[in-house]
């Protein structure tokens, strides 16, 4: 089912981070060859009016909004205003020049951060906004959540046809893997490759090892993300009722974080042992999403943990150079 032909114009915003660079790889892969793309440089997306004047040069027939604000436990602590500000305007931003030059597709990129912090498990799309949220996160949550009504809210008003997928933990080329700014899996992978490298007899991971987390790579987050792009509305409107609302994606697996690191250390070749600094915040203690609205429009997750860590953990090898510092 594609209602999205090979010959549409895409704009892929934040084409450069991890998701969008995947994503293109995605379109590409597939035959589309009309995509549209800015860096940072030519195009800030915090500026309504830079915003407004690109789209308006640039006739696009979908949006695909995937650029962002992101980080870890310590980067959302660290800078809750740079997270939430910079969130909401790019997305207001990019999803109302969107309207406003007539594009009736659009894709909004969100998280799993949305759902309240004791959300049950696993959490469905209609557990948005019946609890408190994870603090540690909570403004990059709200922003994300912003995006979501923006996009309800321009297919109620306008008849948009804007779409919103929320992917669980990610991990995968083009990650950044700053020792203490960057995701969990970015963060162990670095530390424990520079400890088997150092001949380290103990690695510290954060927290206490106990919280659950689902971990889905980045290739398979675009390949679902262009599927739920290329569904027919009939398709799309019919599993995402009443509001045309958002669609989870992951694996719809999860495993602890000592799990994850044991994982890591195998994959990685370290040996030595593990030692857990429970000063350090949890987070939120399980994180899993119901997939089944995503299944139901028929796609499911293709790569398994261990093999995307080995995967990711060449491309890490093969970059280290550029991305150390």
């Amino acid at each position: 089912m594609n209602s999205l032909p090979l010959d549409a114009a895409i704009y892929v915003a934040g084409h450069r981070g991890m998701v969008g660079s995947a994503i293109v790889r995605r379109l590409q892969a597939l035959g589309y060859t009309r995509i549209v793309t800015a860096t940072h440089a030519d195009l800030d997306l915090t500026d309504q009016a830079a915003v407004r004047a690109f789209l308006a040069a640039h006739p696009v027939d979908a949006v695909v909004m995937a650029a962002a604000r992101v980080g870890g436990i310590h980067a959302n602590n660290t800078y809750p205003a740079d997270f939430i500000f910079d969130n909401v305007a790019m997305q207001c931003n990019v999803i109302q020049a969107a309207h406003a030059a007539g594009v009736q597709r659009l894709l909004f990129l969100g998280s799993s951060c949305i759902y309240p912090r004791l959300a049950p498990q696993p959490m469905r799309e209609d557990a948005l906004l019946t609890g408190p949220l994870e603090p540690t996160n909570e403004p990059y949550a709200v922003a994300k959540i912003a995006g979501i009504k923006l996009c309800e809210s321009f297919n109620r008003q306008h008849g948009r046809d804007y779409r919103s997928v929320m992917p669980t933990n990610l991990y995968g080329p083009g990650d950044k893997f700053h020792p203490d700014n960057s995701h969990v899996i970015p963060a162990l992978m670095r530390r424990f490759h520079e400890a088997a490298r150092a001949g380290a007899a103990e690695v510290v991971v954060w927290g206490s090892g106990h919280p659950m987390r689902e971990f889905l790579h980045v290739d398979d987050m675009a390949a679902a993300s262009v599927h739920v792009l290329q569904l027919p509305p009939e398709v799309y409107r019919a599993h995402t009722q009443p509001m045309l609302s958002h669609v989870n994606v992951g694996t719809g697996v999860d495993c602890t974080i000592r799990q994850l690191a044991e994982t890591m250390a195998r994959v990685v070749g370290f040996s030595g042992r593990l030692v857990w600094d429970t000063t350090k915040p949890d987070g939120t203690p399980r994180k899993l999403l119901d997939v089944s609205r995503l299944a139901s429009l028929g796609w499911r997750a293709q790569i398994g943990l261990e093999e995307g860590l080995r995967q990711t953990y060449e491309w890490f090898l093969r970059q280290e150079g550029a991305i150390r510092g």
